[in-house]
């Protein structure tokens, strides 16, 4: 980042956004933060970094805290954006530029590595964090909270934040296609998936379906993460194929992890709820049209991720295969080669043997 010596470019110029741009995110972020020193402006500073929305709820243990959601979120959201700009480019500056250099990979295979290498990154961390919030909140240890008291108003700090952050990521990759010059080809492909994770999280987080989220997202990341690991090995040598049948198997598994719980949660647990009228002031949604169409857009997306990964496997079997027959043909050619070789005339034991494999005769050496 700043500590690493660059060309210059005039100021305000798109090189310069470009090559600088988490430098001017850490500035911002810097200036948010100073704000909180000065009692005039903390009040504004603080809704750029922690979650607002904040009510007290009394309970058995005493008063909690919970929160919910609003349009001050998206501000929020902003500043979570900076700070993944900022760790994007630490991610990609100190660990993956070195890891390349080292590797010598072609343009597009270096492009490819270093997106599988930022979504290996995020997915391991979205894992750990998610299987902790999970934990922490009963969810894996008790199914039925997954539906039980809907709609789930009031989220825990931690759910709450875990949202926020997952939000602010997929939206910084928006402006990230820009920052790392992605080919005009290739955007359509990050778009689809960039998109389909905002669709996703933010419609579990409308729609008070947090806990449900919070699982799938848990299942996503685990094939996702085992995806990319096995992609930046194949990039490195394209014999490393075995991570992707391990991904495969898990793939398959998540797959009918979520369909399974999906229809457990929305289908049967949302059904039987004492609550079933359309309040969106309350955060209830839960109707059948409501329910009728969340089960109809989780299975189309979940058959377009199957149809993908089916026609992902048919190409690596295409690819296997051609390389077999490339291998078999060259082995041929090799042996044809020593075929002929030993045919018209090779050297056995120091000793030059004719074609017909008989010692061609010596010639007499005439006297002086």
């Amino acid at each position: 980042m700043a500590f690493r010596r660059r060309k210059s470019y005039p100021v305000f110029s798109q090189e310069f956004v470009i090559h600088n741009h988490a430098d001017i995110c850490l500035f911002l972020v810097i200036v948010i933060l100073i704000g909180l020193m000065f009692e005039v402006t903390a009040k504004n500073a603080f809704i750029f970094i922690l979650p607002q929305y904040n009510s007290s709820l009394q309970s058995l243990d005493g008063e909690i805290v919970y929160y919910h959601y609003g349009v001050k979120d998206l501000v929020t959201i902003l500043f979570y954006i900076f700070i993944t700009l900022i760790l994007h480019a630490v991610v990609q500056e100190y660990f993956l530029d070195k890891i390349n250099r080292r590797l010598h990979l072609s343009k597009v295979k270096q492009s490819r590595f270093n997106e599988s290498g930022q979504l290996a990154v995020y997915h391991l961390v979205s894992v750990f964090w998610s299987l902790y919030v999970a934990g922490t909140e009963g969810y894996l240890s008790n199914p039925k909270t997954l539906w039980e008291s809907y709609p789930h108003v009031y989220l825990p700090f931690q759910v709450k934040f875990f949202y926020l952050c997952q939000l602010a990521y997929w939206l910084h990759a928006l402006p990230e296609l820009y920052f790392q010059k992605v080919k005009k080809e290739e955007i359509p492909r990050q778009l689809q998936y960039i998109v389909l994770y905002i669709f996703h999280i933010a419609g579990a987080y409308m729609l008070n379906l947090t806990r449900l989220g919070l699982i799938l997202l848990l299942l996503q990341s685990v094939a996702e993460f085992l995806f990319h690991i096995a992609r930046m090995f194949y990039f490195t040598d394209e014999n490393n194929q075995k991570l992707f049948n391990a991904w495969a198997v898990v793939f398959v598994v998540s797959r009918l992890f979520t369909l399974t719980l999906s229809v457990l949660t929305i289908g049967f647990g949302l059904a039987r709820a004492e609550i079933h009228t359309f309040n969106p002031d309350k955060g209830n949604f839960n109707t059948l049209l409501f329910r009728m169409v969340v089960l109809l857009m989780m299975c189309v997306s979940q058959t377009w991720m199957m149809w993908r990964f089916i026609h992902f496997q048919l190409r690596r079997w295409r690819e296997e295969q051609a390389m077999k027959k490339r291998a078999a043909l060259a082995a041929t050619t090799k042996q044809q080669t020593k075929v002929l070789k030993r045919e018209s005339g090779f050297h056995e034991n120091g000793v030059v043997k004719a074609e017909n494999g008989s010692t061609p005769r010596p010639k007499k050496l005439k006297s002086p």
